[in-house]
């Protein structure tokens, strides 16, 4: 159960209004997530948040499919599930393959166990490693 209603496009205010216009217009779909919804309530957190994310995840050096493919692995980390739901099928509406999605959960879960096995050593950091 949410903590903040999810807002109906009837009660944005005018700043909320402009940015779910521009989510619909950057993602070519009617359709606006509840996250944005949610986050509708705060228009001013609404809007830095759309903007730092449609710049962040606009097309760069990395591939769009790889964007959200580290998307999911960071919401699996940071126990998101509902940014591993959402990222999972943008991944999946930009090319994702069921094949490209299990070698992504096998990395994730490879990451995962060795990430809790070096921290429970606390192996230290090689010479070579470090910038």
């Amino acid at each position: 159960m949410g903590t903040v209603p999810l807002l109906d496009d009837d009660d944005l205010d005018p700043r909320a209004k402009a940015v779910f216009d521009d989510i619909r217009a950057t993602r070519g779909t009617d359709f606006v997530n509840n996250f944005w919804r949610a986050l509708a309530n705060q228009p001013e957190l609404l809007e830095a948040t759309w903007h730092r994310l449609k710049q962040v995840m606009a097309p760069g050096t990395l591939d769009p499919v790889v964007k959200e493919m580290i998307y999911v692995a960071v919401s699996a980390a940071n126990s998101c599930s509902y940014c591993v739901h959402s990222h999972t099928a943008s991944a999946r509406a930009k090319g994702m393959t069921d094949e490209m999605h299990g070698e992504l959960l096998a990395v994730i879960g490879a990451a995962m166990q060795t990430n809790g096995m070096v921290t429970a050593m606390q192996v230290e950091v090689d010479d070579e490693f470090s910038v």
